[in-house]
């Protein structure tokens, strides 16, 4: 496949790596020279430095016969333009990537599609949105929802009061077989390993397992957790960036009671007279005493989005020691992910692995609607449409020959959610949820094929 990215920024950059590993033909562009020379210093791809809405360079860069254009450069302004020139060359697909999310909100009475731009990415409302997820869905550690919450994904660690701990997936299966949820990835405790379970897989303490919920499973999976349900109500959210800010408007919308702190005195001043159901402070969120004047020990969740992942994190680390249930940090690296849990921090995010998710499923063989890289785990979650020439349509799960290191979570089928078992026969139309190992993508998507 060949793609061509416009911009060699983060979110750039980091595409660029992740997809040159899938053998994908990567031709990327970018004004600046610095940019371009760390990324052939460490990307094997074609560079070229040039303006991205410039008709010369993208010739050059062969736009005729490209699969995919990504324009993920700094200027909205620039995406679009690019992204509407390389259709009229001839590129197969486009995406680019916004910043102002009502052209999101507003894209199919646009019809962006007409000007030539096939999908619109937003990092920021793609964090805003992960984050009001994780408020939702409290007491887990990530979360992804697919069809609107039809099927979910949730991330749990088990404590040892867990009721499934030291039992098999089958003999949980049978003590309770009623339930609406399904383990489809584990990571043994001090460990980087990811198991694909089977029957005879056993949950241990300590184990970080993903699960695929239906309808009512999330509410059934927390109270076999063990764990004490605390809903969220009051939010401190540190930084008044794109992501604090649209994060502060949605929780605002879901009737969240939202405090916002913010260094700058204009962006406070701005923030308050948009968001007046908001509570807006100016001052320095690392401040301790500040936090302790505002009641952080009163707050349910404490979100820290600033731009500096450092903040984020120490201030993160300061709301838990005050006694913070659920705190989430916006980090720019993505070894950070690798400490998250052992310094206490519950959830971090990352524009650029949103960004990139979101994106991937056009690399996908087969239909793929969405597809998710699990944090931290080599895995793979992937919605599969299922076509009547499909290799698994009109078959039984059972009789499937699906790879070992890969598992069916749950099928979509007129909108609702099935947890299915191996007597669950698949047919066309269905929207199937794969999770499985970098080994045994191909041979999945060979049979959505």
């Amino acid at each position: 496949m060949k793609i061509i990215i416009a911009g060699a920024g983060e979110v750039g950059f980091h595409l660029a790596k992740l997809l040159s590993y899938e053998s994908q033909e990567i031709t990327l562009l970018d004004t600046k020279k610095a940019s371009l020379v760390y990324a052939i210093d460490h990307l094997d791809i074609r560079v070229i430095k040039g303006d991205t809405t410039s008709i010369a360079v993208l010739k050059d860069a062969r736009i005729e016969s490209s699969d995919l254009f990504i324009a993920v450069t700094s200027s909205e302004t620039t995406n679009i333009t690019a992204c509407v020139l390389a259709k009229q060359l001839g590129a197969r697909r486009t995406i680019a990537r916004i910043s102002n999310t009502e052209f999101i909100d507003q894209k199919d009475e646009v019809g962006f599609s007409k000007f030539g731009i096939d999908e619109l990415i937003s990092p920021e409302s793609l964090a805003a949105g992960e984050i009001e997820l994780l408020l939702n869905q409290y007491g887990f550690d990530d979360g992804y929802e697919f069809e609107e919450g039809a099927l979910t994904m949730l991330s749990l660690r088990l404590s040892k009061t867990a009721l499934f701990v030291d039992k098999t997936v089958q003999e949980a299966a049978e003590v309770f077989p009623q339930l609406h949820f399904v383990p489809i990835a584990i990571q043994r405790f001090g460990t980087q390993y990811t198991i694909i379970p089977r029957g005879d897989t056993q949950f241990k303490e300590g184990d970080k397992v993903i699960f695929v919920t239906s309808k009512g499973g999330a509410e059934e999976l927390f109270g076999l957790s063990g764990k004490m349900r605390l809903d969220v109500k009051n939010v401190m959210i540190l930084g008044g960036s794109k992501i604090g800010h649209k994060t502060a408007k949605d929780l605002c919308a879901a009737k969240f009671n939202v405090k916002l702190v913010e260094s700058d005195k204009d962006v406070a001043f701005e923030m308050a007279d948009d968001l007046p159901n908001a509570l807006v402070i100016h001052g320095d969120g690392r401040n301790v005493d500040l936090l302790e004047e505002e009641n952080i020990s009163n707050m349910d969740a404490f979100i820290a989005v600033t731009g500096n992942s450092e903040t984020n994190i120490m201030s993160c680390l300061v709301a838990k020691s005050k006694g913070v249930k659920k705190t989430i940090a916006l980090v720019e690296n993505m070894d950070y992910y690798q400490i998250s849990e052992s310094i206490g921090i519950d959830t971090l995010i990352n524009k650029k692995l949103l960004a990139a998710n979101n994106i991937f499923r056009y690399i996908r063989k087969g239909e793929v609607v969405a597809m998710t890289k699990l944090n931290n785990m080599n895995a793979e979650l992937l919605e599969f449409v299922v076509k009547t020439r499909s290799k698994i349509t009109d078959k039984f799960i059972k009789d499937l020959d699906f790879p070992r290191s890969a598992i069916i979570g749950g099928v979509i089928r007129n909108g609702k959610g099935i947890i299915p078992l191996g007597d669950f026969k698949v047919q066309a139309g269905d929207r199937v949820v794969v999770c499985c190992l970098p080994k045994s993508i191909t041979d999945v998507e060979k049979l959505f094929f």
